[in-house]
């Protein structure tokens, strides 16, 4: 019995040995591509990308963390906005409806919309709401006498501006100028050259082309982005890790496996005889 014992200590001594001694592999470059950190610019093959945030997740049940990061890149690009029939849409500093007539238009209409409880409420002589009668809407205006007047809202109320825009026309919106691209039934397409911002999300592991060439996501510590286009090394390493952790999780299952034995043994050891 005592020599099961010490041959399961024995067991489990050297293999809690290699585990403790064992030295994890890492992930590293000779010579990557890009080493970042948040705020800093990417030139990869004449495309400019800035990283944006990197970020490190929460613990999981098991403690695990993740990591991820955002580039971001701004380029020029026809931006556009499609403005259905009825929509309210703010120019010069004041909304307008657009109107669009017909099943085939060629032009849209945008109409002035006041905001009519802001002219009642600005008139100390009017009610600040309308009134409504079979004939129609009226405001009820109050002269020095104290005679109160219906006035029909038509006549009441500023007549609307109005402008009408076929395709080709242009004016002035949200401090760009926009060009009608084309009027139909379903609404009018604006469009206009902008600067439109792509977000690309990595994690580790990831791939990602930019400038035409295809990188992998590292992630050294909890602040910094390596990326590489030597993704067979990359993969390499990974697999090396993957092995590492299956022989490192053996060793630890020999370990428990010499302890519950040895405390078998000794268990039965001293059992009483019944002889």
């Amino acid at each position: 019995m005592a020599v099961y014992v010490a041959l399961f200590v024995l067991i489990a001594g050297a293999a809690g040995a290699l585990t403790v001694t064992a030295e994890t592999p890492e992930i590293s470059f000779d010579n990557p591509d890009f080493v970042v950190s948040s705020g800093d610019q990417i030139d990869a093959n004449g495309e400019s990308y800035t990283v944006a945030d990197i970020t490190e997740s929460e613990p999981d049940d098991d403690g695990q963390t993740t990591m991820s990061a955002v580039l971001e890149r701004e380029e020029e690009a026809e931006l556009s906005e499609t403005w259905s029939n009825g929509d309210t849409v703010e120019i010069d500093d004041n909304e307008w409806r657009v109107e669009i007539d017909g099943d085939e238009p060629t032009a849209f209409t945008l109409v002035e919309v006041f905001d009519r409880q802001a002219i009642l409420e600005a008139d100390d002589t009017a009610d600040n709401e309308t009134i409504e009668r079979d004939d129609g809407e009226y405001v009820a205006v109050t002269d020095e006498s104290g005679d109160t007047t219906l006035v029909p809202a038509e006549e009441y109320f500023p007549a609307p501006d109005e402008r009408s825009y076929e395709a080709g026309d242009t004016f002035e919106y949200n401090n760009e100028t926009v060009t009608v691209d084309a009027v139909t039934a379903d609404g009018a397409v604006v469009v206009w050259q902008g600067v439109q911002t792509t977000a690309v999300e990595l994690e580790e592991e990831s791939t990602v082309t930019l400038g035409g060439s295809e990188y992998v996501a590292h992630f050294s510590d909890a602040s910094t982005l390596t990326l590489s286009t030597d993704i067979e090394a990359y993969e390499a390493q990974a697999a090396e890790i993957e092995q590492f952790n299956q022989y490192t999780s053996g060793l630890f299952r020999v370990v428990l496996l010499g302890i519950l034995s040895t405390v078998l043994l000794l268990a039965v050891a001293f059992v009483p005889t019944r002889y």
